[in-house]
């Protein structure tokens, strides 16, 4: 075929297993309590972290260092991740902030705040 001459054929695009079903009703049940067990179920704890990660960073416009720490609560998960917030020279000098970041079940963000500021080189002191 000639560059400039047009492609005529038509691409016919076939529904999909779950398309089918869902108009015939064919495994509606089934379907129904596989969505119910995935949305009661909480999301892994790496998942967790990633996602807290992921959505702080397109909140923030900056991108996370680390996450110092994750735990399950009882309506999803909770995360404490560690953002540079300014670039100094040297790097030790630089402002670091550790957001605390609450997931629903699912992973999605439902909150953020951030708890503390500090330099790169700071050491925490126990009291």
């Amino acid at each position: 075929m000639a560059a400039d001459e047009e492609d005529e054929t038509q691409h016919v695009r076939r529904p999909s297993s779950k398309q089918s079903a869902r108009k015939t009703g064919i495994g509606r049940a089934s379907s129904r309590t596989s969505e119910t067990k995935r949305t009661a179920r909480r999301v892994s704890a790496p998942r967790a972290m990633r996602y807290a990660t992921e959505q702080l960073q397109e909140l923030l416009g900056r991108a996370p260092e680390s996450v110092s720490a994750v735990k399950p609560t009882e309506d999803g998960w909770q995360a404490d991740v560690e953002v540079l917030e300014l670039e100094r020279v040297p790097t030790t000098t630089s402002v670091m902030a550790t957001y605390q970041v609450t997931l629903d079940k699912k992973g999605e963000l439902v909150a953020y705040e951030r708890t503390r500021r500090y330099t790169r080189g700071q050491i925490d002191r126990r009291s």
